[in-house]
């Protein structure tokens, strides 16, 4: 069976300069092979020490049972903080906590069921646009991020991606994305806080616009709420929810950079998990046809129907396998380690891949290979425990992780119910990584009606 793509590894040993030449260019091919049987590895710069940690229970241990221990890294907020500003994705401590108790009650399991009709009708909405282009090559990249786009206006603003803010905030999203600001010279070289980090003017501008919109959103959203006239959607759930312990709600500013890391991370990654996951259906026109066969049942805006599809949620499961959104997540260690009878001093990075824990050679049977079934054998339940992690995992664990389960086994249910999809001969995909796993050159499909 032909396996899913994966990018080439870099030769074992190189430069710093060419790390980070190699690292600009796409952050998976910059890595050595090795790190697919690895339990940890050790990685010297001029500057700092990184460890990239596949042993599951120094995984266990950095981002379940000692988190405070090892924050967030501020090497990966260099790049992001122009249009991040202090959002829940980059903060730590009791910045970080206070964020959660106001933002994580929006995304309890309730409130999915209240706001899944508004998903079941960007779904719906998705339909539409492709049935238009039937039988072209389609990049499918552009259609998934246009309809996670979609979902997070409905979901969050009560408004469709139609709307004349909502058109020019996912253009200008786009754009970010484009940039791959995620490289700053600051995640190499230790700067002090008052020097410039020399972001691109691209990145700077687009940062400013997508921020000048966010604002403008939460802005009559605020007007409304004071008239009693809001509707009860993400956004008002979030503006209106007091932290129980001090009893504050989000300032003005506080919101801006919290709905801008949710475009950000539930546009972003979204998009990316149902393009591939779209373009191993193509890969595997068996599978494909067993989800469309499940997905003919889906009907209307009831929301008991997700949980009966469970070959979708299965193959979605494994898509995010193969293919995590987030490729890699950096922590910093606050205190002296002995990890694997290796010291490690403090300010150490510590990485965690779900890139390469979900291929790890040495945990995953057939690591590289697409396999639905197994999360129903014993080495499935058992790594899903340990070494399964699209969401991350412990306290910082996505808040959205339940929203982006439903979103993707429903719009993979939906596109699979009304097309046939087939790959474009000569057009198979390159993985990348920047802000996202994306292909190099877009996912190339066909459709044709069912």
């Amino acid at each position: 069976m032909e396996l899913p793509p994966k990018p080439p590894a870099r030769p074992d040993r190189v430069s710093l300069i060419q790390y980070m030449r190699l690292f600009k260019k796409d952050l998976l091919s910059a890595q050595p092979a090795r790190l697919y049987r690895a339990w940890m590895a050790e990685f010297r710069t001029p500057f700092f020490r990184s460890y990239l940690l596949n042993q599951p229970d120094l995984v266990k241990t950095v981002l379940k049972d000692r988190p405070d221990d090892f924050p967030k890294s501020g090497r990966v907020a260099e790049g992001l903080r122009p249009l991040l500003g202090d959002s829940v994705f980059l903060t730590n401590g009791e910045t970080w906590k206070r964020q959660r108790r106001i933002i994580d009650p929006a995304f309890e399991g309730g409130r999915l069921r209240e706001i899944y009709p508004a998903m079941y009708d960007a779904a719906e909405a998705s339909v539409a646009r492709l049935k238009a282009r039937v039988g072209e090559p389609i990049e499918i990249e552009e259609e998934t991020s246009h309809a996670a786009a979609d979902i997070i206006f409905r979901t969050l603003f009560s408004i469709p991606i139609e709307n004349d803010i909502a058109t020019q905030v996912f253009t200008q999203f786009r754009d970010y994305q484009r940039s791959q600001p995620i490289l700053n010279i600051a995640a190499f070289v230790p700067l002090p806080r008052w020097m410039p980090r020399f972001f691109g003017r691209s990145t700077k501008s687009t940062a400013r616009e997508i921020r000048r919109l966010i604002t403008q959103l939460t802005e009559e959203r605020s007007v409304e709420i004071e008239r009693g006239t809001a509707p009860d959607d993400l956004a008002t759930k979030i503006m209106t929810t007091m932290d129980p312990e001090t009893g504050e709600t989000f300032s003005p500013q506080e919101m801006v950079d919290q709905v801008a890391i949710f475009f950000l991370a539930g546009h972003e990654t979204s998009a990316s998990a149902l393009a591939w996951t779209l373009y191993l259906m193509a890969l595997y026109p068996e599978w494909q046809e067993k989800v469309a066969g499940e997905a003919q049942a889906l009907d209307g805006t009831e929301f008991g129907q997700i949980s009966r599809l469970k070959l979708s949620r299965d193959v979605f499961r494994e898509s995010l396998r193969l293919y995590p959104p987030v490729p890699m997540m950096v922590r910093q260690n606050t205190c002296l380690e002995t990890f694997r009878e290796r010291d490690i001093k403090r300010g150490s990075q510590m990485v965690l891949s779900p890139w390469h824990l979900h291929r790890h050679e040495r945990l995953w049977e057939n690591s590289d290979g697409f396999d639905p079934t197994r999360w129903g054998t014993e080495n499935g339940k058992q790594c899903m425990r340990e070494a399964y992690m699209p969401f991350s995992s412990g306290p910082r664990v996505c808040t959205g992780a339940g929203f982006a389960m439903v979103e993707g086994v429903l719009m993979l249910s939906m596109i699979l119910k009304h097309f046939r999809i087939t790959r474009v001969e000569g057009r198979d995909p390159e993985p990348v990584a920047h802000l996202t796993v994306r292909s190099k050159d877009g996912i190339w499909l066909k459709l044709q009606p069912r």
